[in-house]
């Protein structure tokens, strides 16, 4: 209830209806109001500062307000401490304005069969639960879910200390403490949201933005960017005219001039070039080269295909997958591929496709690429989370090797010893399931992961030793949008009934990964392997010789190169 009195004997400087004076004054500086009896300014609002507003409904201005030049009205709307709000056409809030949260991301398929809902705080974890296991939604979050999205509810105002100016219509959207919005074109059903210190903040909307059904949580979206029912999350930037709809964007992400469709982008997936379009996938820790491209529609029964790029694939410049597909964790994709490959059994690989779309594939190749351990060390000094004393809403493993990789690599030594067994094709090619293999790429590859098996104890056993097993059978490890932990553990998150009892088990897992990750190893690792304890150092050693050899190579072609262009 507002208050007409003021004791100027004691400090409040709460909102309460303008005297007649104040009324006539504000007239003369170009507002007006339907009723002023239904605006609040406070004391600490220096009344000069106020001009060409025009006040709708319920008008609230707090202490050290700024607002002026806002023709179409400030409309149900609260002005926060200290916020300035300049040149804007119009700010509207309507009546219980969702203001983005609950917002059903069609993500992967397209269809809308695969709904994440989101919310502030909302995890890389989550969201692949509900994108991935959409009857975990179904069965388990429904009878509470919308109780648990009112709890995550936004204030629909423009918060303290926020800057907005110089922007076209903005309607229902919450605008955080601190966070700034400047040269927006359009922002209609969302929350900008500013978790970090102040003069820390990473929440920002830029120039000529369009944004419909989103939240941006310690993100930035700047010049020019499309989004509609998007989620982008902490230290994310989109700009230079990025266009997407139905997608949600992790830690890290940068997206430049291209298009996305339906993905779920986990920590640091990366797209730079116009002419890239990402479409019905998953992905973390990518890099998508000129002109990538996918499809997910065949004409037949809608956009329902969709795939799984596992942590760290790259793609060359014009390469093309036709989903369903699954490619292996650090594999680079090079031309086209159309015939639905699986090569999660084979990680750090070359996928080339071939004149007719099949893929050909060098197993284990881009194990010894200089590149790949300078990647694992460039993530964590890159996060733009850090040093903003904000709360982390995803969990990331860095590690290039760790259980999810190496126990893949271990598989696949197992399946290509099988492969050899047997004599290749009439065109000297192994087939396996619909991939194809020269004996002599199987042959290296079992080196190529044999060597960064010792690599990896080496890095991860202090002492050189194997741990004693437990006598239990080793589990599955999987990787969790961006966080490798055990299957058992994701099946603890998927038995929860509330989000935040799963994100619970998400954190248990990650706070006690390296005590996980030995536990794993001692049950993993089996006779051959500890009969050759005391060869860990030889073979890591020789990995590193491999990485070696590849930078050597790779700096003296540099070096020619620089010398054929000299001058």
């Amino acid at each position: 209830m507002m208050t007409a009195m003021h004791n100027p004997m004691t400090d409040d400087v709460s909102p309460r209806r303008p005297e007649w004076w104040q009324r006539a004054r504000l007239e003369r500086q170009g507002c007006s109001s339907d009723d002023w009896n239904l605006v609040a300014i406070s004391p600490a609002v220096d009344l000069s500062l106020i001009r060409n507003v025009r006040f709708c409904g319920k008008v609230i201005l707090e202490a050290g307000a700024v607002v002026h030049d806002v023709p179409g009205g400030l409309v149900n709307c609260r002005v926060g401490k200290g916020a300035r709000i300049e040149n804007v056409a119009k700010i509207e809030f309507e009546p219980e304005a969702a203001c983005g949260v609950g917002v059903a991301v069609a993500a992967l398929d397209e269809t809308g069969s695969r709904p994440v809902y989101i919310y502030p705080g909302l995890s890389s974890q989550i969201a692949t639960l509900m994108a991935r296991v959409p009857k975990w939604v179904e069965n388990n979050l429904r009878p509470g879910l919308q109780d648990f999205l009112d709890s995550k509810s936004v204030p629909p105002y423009v918060g303290e200390g926020a800057v907005v100016r110089h922007c076209g219509l903005i309607r229902n959207v919450s605008i955080g403490p601190r966070v700034s919005v400047e040269g927006v074109s359009s922002l209609r059903n969302g929350a900008i949201i500013n978790n970090a210190a102040p003069g820390r903040e990473l929440a920002f909307v830029g120039s000529g933005v369009d944004a419909e059904n989103f939240i941006i949580e310690d993100g930035r979206v700047d010049s020019g960017c499309i989004i509609r029912n998007c989620y982008v999350g902490q230290g994310v930037t989109l700009e230079k005219g990025f266009t997407a709809h139905d997608s949600l964007f992790f830690a890290n992400c940068s997206f430049e001039n291209g298009e996305a469709c339906a993905i779920l982008a986990g920590p640091y997936t990366v797209s730079m070039h116009k002419a890239t379009l990402l479409i019905g996938c998953q992905t973390s820790f990518m890099n998508a080269g000129s002109g990538t491209n996918q499809s997910n529609h065949m004409y037949k029964l809608g956009p329902v295909h969709w795939g799984v790029l596992e942590r760290g694939a790259k793609t060359s410049s014009g390469a093309y997958i036709m989903f369903g597909a699954k490619i292996g964790a650090f594999t680079m994709v090079m031309g086209p591929h159309k015939t639905h490959p699986d090569s999660s059994s084979f990680p750090f690989s070359y996928l080339f496709g071939d004149e007719r779309g099949a893929t050909v594939v060098v197993p284990g190749a881009m194990l010894r690429s200089c590149g790949l351990m300078r990647d694992e060390k460039k993530w964590p000094t890159r996060d733009r989370r850090l040093k903003r004393k904000l709360p982390l809403n995803d969990r990331i493993i860095f590690n290039v090797l760790n259980p999810f990789t190496v126990d893949s690599m271990l598989k696949a030594i197992d399946t290509i010893t099988g492969l050899l067994a047997h004599p290749a094709d009439d065109d000297l090619y192994v087939r396996h399931k619909g991939m194809k293999f020269t004996r002599a790429a199987l042959e290296r590859a079992k080196t190529l992961y044999t060597v960064a098996i010792f690599k990896y104890l080496s890095l991860t056993l202090p002492d050189g030793k194997f741990p004693p097993s437990d006598g239990e059978v080793a589990g599955e490890w999987v990787d969790v949008g961006g966080q490798i932990m055990p299957r058992v553990m994701l099946d603890s998150a998927l038995a929860c009934d509330e989000i935040p009892a799963a994100e619970k088990v998400f954190t248990e897992a990650f706070d006690n990964y390296e005590t996980l990750q030995l536990q794993w190893i001692g049950r993993r690792f089996g006779d051959w392997w500890h009969e050759r304890e005391a060869r860990i150092p030889i073979g890591a050693a020789q990995f590193d010789d491999l990485v070696d050899e590849d930078r050597t190579e790779y700096l003296e072609n540099l070096a020619r190169e620089t010398q054929m262009l000299a001058l």
